[in-house]
Formats: structure tokens, C-alpha cells, sequence
């Protein structure tokens, strides 16, 4: 044989043998609706979130959301920092994205699923492997973040209540987490915040009650401007 036939031979064969190793690597995920790794999230946005959590992908993250989910850690939680067409990021209990649980800090698991409209990954700070307690939810596709950001998830369902959250950095006001749960815990069913009371001002004698910036009533405050913000730039989900 020649020697660039057989050089030929030689490469073939390594790329066979090389095949099936690489496709062992990749973990088969968990069936769909197994329930012990289904993240709920009842948001105050009006119904409950069906996460679907990859083990097989990122194992370390997936322990970490299980183990604080249990502890009632996101319970109460706000969306600190939610930008339209992008993401909307969470489970800060400083809610100005510097905090994090008491946990260490958890090593990078930068993997194969990409940013798409539903994926939940682990936000972080410059440090790769800074991921605690924080995540995020993908409006829209951004794949520009895949491979840098660990993703451990995606929407099953719900994705609505997802689309409701309340923008800004911070929000004027905040969508947040009225529960966590994993499904295999048999929580209850979704239940909706009590409806707020209506605001009531107080009338003196003579004066028509007004909220600040109708423009009508007694003593009525001028409406606010109406100027639209320059736009900005979005930067990666990250902790400060």
C-alpha cells in the first residue's frame, strides 16, 4: 500500500473510532415530564412556570436550583433586571443583582443548548465560575451568550407569564416569585395574589380627590414627560 493510502486508511479509522466517543459524552436528558426535574415558578405575573431542569447538561447548577427551591430561597423574589427583547433576570435576595445565596460559588458548565426564546440559564459575574443563585429566562434568541453562559434549562409552559414581567433596570415595579417548587414535591395548585385594594387620598372639604398626575381635580401635579429614554446597549446577564 502507499504511503498516503494508507495514511488515508489511518485517518478514516480514527475518525470512526472517534465518532462513538464523542456521542457517549453527550447525556441522554431526563425523559420529558419527569417530574423530579420540573422547576415551577408561580409568578406574581398571573400563573405558574413549568421549567424543564437538564441534569445532564449541568448537573452542578440543576443541584444548586433543587436544593435552594426546598429552602424557599426564591420564594418572594423580584425580577431585578428585565430587558425587552432580551431576558429577564432573578433570584437576587439584594434584588440589585450583587447578591446570592450563602452557597459557594459554582464552576462553570458551559454546554451545547443554545440561547433560545425560553432557555433558563445561570447568570454570573466577569469570573466564569461566579454562577450562585441568580438566572435568567431568553425572550428572544440571543446566541451570541451560547458556550459563555451556563444554560440548565427551558420554558416548558407558562411562557406568558414569562412575557409579563415588568422591564426596566430595576423595574419601577417588579415582577417577582411568589413560589418555587420542584414538581416531585407535590406542591399546591397555583394560587393568585390577593387583588390589591384601590388607592383612596383623602378629600378636604371643597376639593375633588385626584391622583398625582391626572391633571384633574384640586391641586393636580402636571403629567409626567413623556420623552422616550435614548436606547441603550444590552449587556450580558451578570451579578454586580
Amino acid at each position: 500500500m502507499r504511503p498516503s493510502a494508507l495514511l488515508s486508511a489511518l485517518f478514516a479509522a480514527a475518525v470512526l473510532t472517534a465518532a462513538p466517543a464523542a456521542a457517549q459524552e453527550r447525556l441522554a436528558p431526563p425523559p420529558l415530564g419527569d417530574k423530579t426535574n420540573i422547576w415551577l415558578l408561580d409568578l406574581s405575573t398571573g400563573g405558574r412556570v413549568e421549567i424543564a431542569l437538564r441534569p445532564d447538561v449541568a448537573p452542578k447548577m440543576v443541584e444548586r436550583i433543587k436544593q435552594l427551591t426546598r429552602q424557599h430561597f426564591y420564594d418572594g423574589l423580584v425580577f431585578h433586571r428585565v430587558i425587552d427583547g432580551f431576558m429577564a433576570q432573578g433570584g437576587d435576595p439584594k434584588g440589585d443583582g450583587t447578591g446570592g445565596s450563602q452557597l459557594p460559588d459554582l464552576p462553570a458548565e458551559f454546554n451545547y443548548l443554545p440561547h433560545v426564546r425560553g432557555s433558563v440559564a445561570a447568570a454570573r459575574a466577569e469570573k466564569e465560575d461566579s454562577a450562585n443563585s441568580q438566572f435568567y429566562i431568553v425572550f428572544q434568541p440571543r446566541f451570541s451568550l451560547d458556550k459563555k453562559y451556563t444554560v440548565f434549562g427551558r420554558v416548558m409552559s407558562g411562557m406568558n407569564y414569562v412575557d409579563a414581567i415588568e422591564r426596566g433596570e430595576p423595574p419601577a415595579n417588579p415582577s417577582r416569585i411568589v413560589h418555587a417548587y420542584i414538581a416531585s414535591d407535590n406542591p399546591p395548585a397555583y394560587q393568585p395574589l390577593p387583588a390589591a385594594a384601590p388607592a383612596t387620598l383623602p378629600t378636604l372639604p371643597g376639593t375633588t380627590p385626584t391622583l398625582p398626575g391626572t391633571g384633574t381635580g384640586t391641586g393636580a401635579m402636571p403629567p409626567a414627560a413623556t420623552t422616550a429614554p435614548a436606547p441603550r446597549a444590552k449587556p450580558a446577564p451578570r451579578r454586580r
